[in-house]
């Protein structure tokens, strides 16, 4: 029962936690309830689990991986939520702690399911969990965005229900039309291809619109930008990638049928204009959560272009990239709060001169710069460029010409959005952040950052092992 355990534990935990009289006790709780959470993924992963209820809860590489970032990111969020709690001047909500421990636990079911009816159900509930944190500054701004996220998902995972459907219509008459993901793969040959082919469209674009490949992707500034840091953190570096995982499954389901040519056209195409409106959107862009929020957007459309370009490079550097961008965002969005607190404005004119204010800010920010960039050595750097080489090398020139572009584009945006920032002149006397807080809001970030550079240099064996195994794109355990 160990991965039933997994499942159950934040929800469980997120239960007794609303019950908990104080709000300090409640963050106490957040944090040991996100290291209690990692030490059950880590058993998970070291014992290698068997299939659960029926095969509907299963542990592959795919799910190692994205399992296992999602712990890395919660863990490191809930630290931080200690010292952005006590800085940041907002109204006090109970459901805090207990929403975030929902989120964690409806991606947890995400990341883990093999039935793709149950995935269905685990990313609504990530909908359901997330939009009270993305309202929590009840302002008419974060008001707007919980709505347009609530409204643009529903309609999204509306439309990826009619691929469920149009999935099982696919199954042979004789069968009994199981959605199980090992059923699907060992049964491919024999699914109604025109059936297989509506049901992959509505899943990219359902999926697609919760992944935030454009252009369903309207929703994503908003909810990002108006969340608090450690949510947009969550939103980014662990929802993205949840609905990523479901168009994965299905692809997989195609490329075992013989149809992975069709799917991958689409692929390329929203991959690139998502990379393009991102680029076009980033420039100029005077907000810096949503300058962050907008390079999320480009960066799902880095890996869209990485599988629509096929097995084997392509899908190992999109598998890698998913990674590398969770701790890059991660990073940022924890540097974007430090500035926050710090100027209390979301403005890149109001809050320039960081450098001068809190060096320790603009640092992380400028790290945050390096790594989301994709600038050497960081991760996001060997990821990019293993995209790169796959484009090249499989002959998709105006492909790998349109990605330079857009992505020489989105770097010239954030450098000087960023470096406006750090480097501008302050406006007038700012206060400084108390030291007793820095702590708690520059570890977790420095810790990101640190991930981030390693990945880049050194990539384990285990961790190589995991990326190769998942390059068969949910195959069974």
């Amino acid at each position: 029962m160990t991965l039933t355990a997994l499942v159950a534990f934040p929800f469980v935990a997120g239960a007794l936690v609303w019950l908990l009289p104080r709000r300090t006790w409640r963050r106490s709780a957040l944090f040991a309830a996100s290291l209690a959470h990692a030490a059950l993924v880590a058993r998970a992963c070291l014992t290698d689990p068997s299939p659960e209820w029926g095969g509907a809860l299963a542990l592959d590489a795919l799910g190692r991986i994205f399992l296992g970032v999602l712990t890395v990111l919660f863990a490191l969020s809930a630290l931080y939520t200690f010292g952005y709690m006590a800085l940041h001047r907002h109204p006090r909500k109970r459901y805090y702690v207990p929403a975030l421990l929902f989120f964690l636990g409806s991606m947890t079911l995400a990341t883990l399911s093999h039935h793709l009816g149950l995935f269905w159900v685990a990313l609504e509930a990530t909908t359901l969990s997330s939009a009270p944190l993305v309202f929590f500054d009840r302002s008419p701004r974060s008001l707007e965005a919980a709505w347009k996220y609530l409204i643009l998902c529903s309609v999204g995972i509306a439309l990826a229900l009619a691929g469920n459907f149009f999935l099982a219509l696919s199954t042979p008459p004789q069968s009994d039309g199981s959605l199980l993901l090992a059923s699907l793969l060992s049964g491919a040959g024999g699914l109604s291809a025109p059936w297989l082919k509506a049901a992959f469209l509505f899943f990219l674009v359902g999926y697609g619109t919760k992944m935030g490949l454009a252009p369903m992707h309207t929703w994503l500034p908003d909810a990002h930008s108006e969340a608090p840091p450690p949510v947009s953190a969550l939103l980014s570096g662990a929802l993205l990638n949840c609905a990523f995982l479901g168009i994965l499954r299905v692809y997989g389901v195609l490329e075992a049928a013989g149809l992975g040519d069709f799917a991958r056209k689409p692929l390329l195409a929203s991959g690139l204009l998502s990379m393009g409106t991102a680029a076009a959107f980033l420039v100029r862009q005077g907000d810096y959560k949503r300058l962050f929020a907008y390079s999320s957007v480009e960066h799902m459309g880095i890996l869209a272009v990485g599988v629509g370009l096929g097995p084997g490079a392509g899908s190992f550097g999109a598998l890698l990239h998913a990674l590398n961008h969770s701790l890059a965002k991660g990073l940022c969005f924890f540097a974007a709060g430090m500035v926050y607190v710090l100027t209390h404005t979301k403005s890149v004119e109001a809050s320039r001169g960081l450098l001068k204010r809190s060096p320790a800010s603009a640092a992380l920010l400028l790290l945050g710069l390096l790594a989301i960039a994709g600038t050497p050595p960081f991760g996001t750097f060997l990821s990019e460029f293993t995209i790169l080489w796959a484009a090249l090398s499989s002959g998709h020139y105006w492909t790998a010409a349109f990605y330079l572009l857009f992505l020489a584009t989105a770097f010239a945006a954030l450098a000087s959005a960023v470096f406006t920032l750090a480097f501008g002149t302050p406006e007038g006397h700012k206060e400084a952040l108390p030291s007793r807080s820095i702590l708690f809001l520059a570890l977790p970030s420095a810790v990101l950052a640190l991930l981030s550079l390693v990945a880049g240099l050194y990539l384990p064996q285990g961790l190589l092992a995991l990326l190769r195994g998942a390059g068969t794109l949910g195959g069974a355990p």
